[in-house]
């Protein structure tokens, strides 16, 4: 058998494994429940409250946008946040010992945080279609674009995630960077608010990023309103579909070679040196 395609089925294994583990685990999937009730809870407070001038519900506007923040934040937050924290306790180096062990660990963490993320999810939509009649009426083309859409933006921010992940020294830099970049995109990528309404050049460079087209594509899948609100009076459902690819494959490409630059570095002595430091800086 092909090395690589071997490293990536012993990866499926490995995904599937650690996610029945953190299902049972609340520290791991804390943050992930933490944020689901969260939104759920704005949900319940704005089912009552309309849009101005229509009879949408600001909850049912709101949803398919935080679905696609969802998205983005699990999937980024918890590849960077498991990559940082397994470089200082072994097991990158562990990994890297395996052939092809970096492309198997990618695909191991890209199926957890993306069955994880998917929980979430559900959580939320399980809540929509309790709280918000709209999303209970939404046909099977909905839904299926709802699907594609929620796996290419898995699949275009978990290596990200890994990439920055990849690149910083400690834990609490990796959370502080994609913390920053996930807040900054996010108020700019017309989740909140239509993209419209800010300055032209912050509407070119969110649509750079997936985190824009991301909400675009589940507010396709999910809104009641139309695409009336949104640029051009689109969905634009070919652009979701060739950044969201493009961001993929980049990072898909990406990230085995840079993990495996960042491993051919790691050693027993910097893994004790982390080590030492994380100890100094919870005594």
């Amino acid at each position: 058998m092909n090395p690589t395609l071997h490293a990536a089925r012993l990866g499926l294994s490995r995904g599937w494994t650690e996610f029945k583990h953190a299902l049972v685990n609340p520290q791991e999937i804390g943050f992930t429940v933490v944020l689901s009730v969260a939104v759920v809870v704005v949900m319940y407070f704005q089912r009552d409250a309309t849009l101005p001038g229509t009879s949408i519900s600001l909850a049912t506007a709101t949803l398919p946008s935080v679905l696609g923040m969802l998205t983005a934040f699990n999937g980024l937050l918890g590849a960077v946040g498991s990559m940082a924290v397994e470089r200082e306790d072994g097991t990158l180096l562990r990994a890297k010992a395996l052939p092809q062990g970096m492309v198997g660990y990618l695909v191991g963490r890209i199926v957890s945080v993306s069955l994880t993320t998917v929980i979430s999810v559900l959580v939320v939509l399980a809540a929509g279609l309790v709280l918000l009649p709209s999303v209970a009426r939404t046909g099977p083309g909905g839904w299926l674009t709802l699907v594609w859409v929620l796996v290419l933006g898995l699949v275009g921010t978990l290596p990200l995630g890994a990439i920055i992940g990849a690149v910083s020294n400690s834990p609490q830099t990796a959370a502080g960077m994609s913390m920053l970049a996930v807040g900054g995109l996010t108020a700019i990528s017309g989740i909140f608010y239509p993209l419209s309404a800010l300055a032209g050049w912050l509407q070119a460079l969110a649509h750079v990023f997936p985190l824009y087209w991301l909400g675009l594509g589940m507010r396709s899948a999910l809104s009641p309103a139309g695409p009336s609100a949104e640029i051009g009076g689109s969905w634009h459902t070919l652009e979701t579909v060739g950044v969201l690819g493009a961001w993929a494959v980049a990072g898909l490409l990406l990230a085995p070679p840079i993990l495996r630059k960042m491993a051919r570095r790691e050693s027993g002595s910097l893994m004790q040196m982390r080590r030492d430091r994380a100890l100094q800086r919870i005594g």
